[in-house]
């Protein structure tokens, strides 16, 4: 069960490196749910940690991340995945002994690689990926109910203690999320199919949109039909996010990109020489699949602050990092 604003904090400290969608929407989950005593949040930007002085989610508010860390029993990294290395080793002499040490990026074996060499002894390194986001970046963006009914995937290293796996458990349920516990690698090679080419495949297809003569791309604007409007909803998510979790799970994607153009091109065939059956036969094994989604309860989720949104396809469901803004 969610704790409550009454109960004890699960954490005395939680210090955000990053305060965009997702960090913006822990620190008002976290608050809202009494899961810490003090929230503190890092960001590089003035201007952005004015509008999160506006905002008020955060208690303490820092241009340096060590010394938003310092104290804290629960780090966790919001920024994209490019940016982990330098932050932390820029936070490694601040981290307080059983700390506890997490992100919430959508590349995992990139995050151990660049964040675990910089932890010191004692300091417990539990990665984490929240399946949850919408297309909108920035401190404004973010809402309490975010992770609500989401799932949460862990992946800690071998080695990792198993209290401090089960305390970021106990987190994750505290703000609604279900959590599943996960090899790193497979987590890649899983997220590369479900988030990573959808988006990449969204970027293209607006791309394509863009690259027609004047007269045709204004037909393509005013005449979207719902399809092509969530893909450029997708489209829309944050460029340098999605340019650091490319990169940083390169072979993984680019395998299901490979496995992608293999299928498009015997899709391209069976158009090409009218084969209906071959065609049906796809289209009704896809909506198997998205009915074990809808099943699964992953069909989507709007920000409720913008009902106008219900009933379509639902925002980005993984929208997991953002700049340290």
């Amino acid at each position: 069960m969610p704790a409550t604003p009454d109960a004890e904090p699960l954490f005395g400290r939680v210090a955000l490196l990053g305060a965009g969608l997702i960090g913006s929407s822990l620190a008002w989950a976290i608050r809202a749910r009494g899961l810490a005593a003090h929230v503190s949040a890092y960001s590089r930007r003035e201007e952005t940690r004015r509008t999160i002085a506006e905002l008020g989610f955060a208690d303490s508010l820092h241009d340096n991340p060590g010394d938003a860390v310092a104290g804290a029993d629960l780090v966790i990294f919001c920024a994209p995945v490019g940016a982990n290395a330098a932050l932390a080793e820029a936070i490694t002499g601040q981290l307080s002994p059983g700390a506890i040490v997490t992100d919430v990026g959508s590349v995992k074996q990139a995050v151990i690689r660049d964040i675990g060499p910089f932890l010191p002894d004692g300091v417990h390194f539990v990665p984490g990926h929240p399946i949850a986001g919408t297309e909108n970046s920035g401190p404004e963006a973010g809402f309490a109910d975010l992770f609500e009914q989401r799932w949460c995937i862990l992946t800690p290293p071998p080695g990792t203690p198993e209290a401090a796996t089960e305390k970021l458990t106990a987190f994750w349920q505290g703000l609604g999320s279900t959590i599943e516990v996960m090899d790193a690698a497979h987590h890649d090679k899983v997220l590369a199919i479900t988030s990573h080419l959808p988006h990449l495949i969204a970027y293209t297809i607006v791309g394509t949109a863009t690259d027609l003569e004047e007269s045709e791309r204004a037909e393509v604007v005013k005449f979207s039909a719902g399809g092509f409007r969530d893909f450029t909803r997708i489209a829309g998510s944050d460029p340098v996010m999605w340019r650091d979790v490319f990169l940083h799970n390169r072979e993984s994607v680019l395998e299901m990109l490979q496995r992608f153009s293999e299928d498009l091109t015997a899709l391209q065939r069976a158009i090409r020489w009218g084969e209906g059956e071959t065609l049906e036969g796809l289209f009704r094994r896809t909506r198997e699949i998205r009915a074990g989604v809808v099943d699964a309860h992953q069909a989507g989720s709007f920000d409720p602050r913008e009902p106008e949104r219900s009933g379509t396809a639902g925002p980005v469901q993984d929208k997991a990092d953002h700049p340290a803004e």
